[in-house]
């Protein structure tokens, strides 16, 4: 019964303190323990590079989820409400709305006020291409972008690991989800990052889809353009690098009824709206609609499952 109160805490936790500070945020921890352990990664050798970033995300992993496994089956057995606030306080860190809404939300009135240098400082907040050629149009776009890819690898991705596997399991996401943005798989880390990489595009694929159909959704709630979502997804969607982050994109493209482009990987959706910072606002607005619409899901499920194994 108390892994139903798990969540609801949770994401009060998220929606009126955001995150925890940064010296004991477990993220912040998963990148410094990345980057310690990219030190002593060989730098030749295919299949060296391979096996030591494979053994090293496995590593990563039981270093962050086997523990809080360990800790809160521990708690469980003293008391109940400890173990609620305890796995409340662990699984908050592995997904972030308020801290994603905010971000964007900063550069949408930066950009409306015309101060691109500011939008463009804030940028990396979201993004983790090169903005300081980017024009307006396309710092709305990069912004609608990431609130959209966002949508799946914010929230919906975490959520599901903890709803099939608990509080460990969101924590292990998360940490395949940061090796795969601290060490890509191109240039210098194109086989070191591969086995991340790979793994986090199979983690991802059920709630990438599961995210663009929730922006849909959202769309149709929300008074956008629902069946451009549908037709625009289905149409885009696999014009991403990414097997999974064309998903939400497209989506969205189509709800907003705006071509979001990266110049030089992919274009999604059409040209019928100009991309204005007012825009940003409808993104932000979708997503929260997809935030609230998964945590009913979830929720429901959970209490589904207690029911009937009861």
């Amino acid at each position: 019964m108390e892994i139903l109160l798990v969540l609801p805490l949770a994401l009060a936790i998220d929606v009126l303190f955001g995150e925890p500070p940064r010296a004991i945020h477990p993220v912040v921890w998963m990148g410094k323990a990345i980057s310690l352990l990219e030190r002593f990664a060989p730098v030749q050798g295919t299949w060296s590079q391979l096996l030591y970033g494979g053994v090293m995300v496995l590593l990563t992993i039981s270093i962050f989820a086997l523990p809080v496994y360990v800790l809160l089956l521990y708690v469980n057995q003293i008391s109940s409400i400890a173990y609620v606030i305890g796995g409340a306080l662990l699984l908050k860190p592995t997904f972030s709305f308020r801290e994603l809404r905010h971000a964007a939300l900063e550069i949408k009135v930066l950009l409306a006020r015309d101060n691109l240098e500011g939008a463009r400082a804030k940028m990396p907040a979201l993004v983790s291409r090169e903005t300081q050629s980017l024009g307006k149009p396309e710092l709305v776009s990069a912004t609608l972008e990431s609130v959209a890819e966002n949508v799946c690898d914010s929230f919906v991705a975490p959520l599901f690991y903890f709803l099939c596997f608990g509080v460990p399991g969101a924590m292990a996401y998360r940490v395949v989800n940061t090796w795969d943005a601290m060490i890509g798989y191109h240039g210098k880390y194109e086989y070191l990052g591969k086995f991340a990489a790979k793994l986090d595009d199979v983690l991802n694929f059920i709630p990438a889809r599961i995210s663009g159909l929730l922006l849909v959704i959202a769309a149709c709630a929300h008074r956008k353009d629902g069946r451009s979502a549908w037709q625009i997804m289905l149409r885009d969607h696999g014009k991403t690098e990414s097997p999974n982050a064309g998903w939400p994109m497209s989506a969205a493209a189509g709800a907003l009824r705006v071509r979001l482009e990266k110049v030089g990987y992919y274009s999604l959706g059409n040209t019928n709206n100009p991309l204005s910072p007012q825009l940003i606002g409808a993104g932000i607005k979708l997503a929260e609609i997809s935030f609230l619409l998964w945590v009913l899901l979830v929720l429901a499920m959970e209490v589904t499952y207690f029911v009937f194994t009861a």
